[in-house]
């Protein structure tokens, strides 16, 4: 037994099925925080309110520290404060990869739960 079809309408439905899925599909972002080791309780808030944003939309965060000068003395308190952002966003969030020093900043990458 044999099917003749139309090689063109074959390529064309192809092409079809294809965009349909392209279009579909949700492209996952990697957005960032910036923050530095002495940061305002306000300031970190504002940006706790943002981290918040971006998990709702289903984008990962990655959370930058900045030292500078003599805050590389002090890497502690950027720990303490990636380990408060972590105990905060807990519920809504897995660490992706945990805090780790590279050069003058400390980053953290969050990914949302579910």
């Amino acid at each position: 037994m044999c099917k003749i079809l139309d090689l063109g309408k074959l390529k064309y439905e192809n092409q079809k099925k294809a965009a349909e899925a392209r279009k579909r599909q949700k492209t996952i972002e990697v957005k960032e925080i910036k923050m530095r080791p002495n940061i305002d309780e306000h300031d970190y808030e504002t940006k706790m309110k943002s981290v918040r944003r971006f998990f709702d939309e289903g984008d990962k965060v990655k959370v930058t520290l900045r030292f500078r000068g003599r805050e590389m003395a002090h890497q502690e308190l950027g720990m303490q404060l990636l380990n408060r952002v972590k105990e905060d966003t807990a519920e809504i969030s897995k660490v992706e990869a945990e805090p780790k020093l590279e050069g003058r900043q400390m980053m953290m990458v969050l990914a949302p739960r579910g």
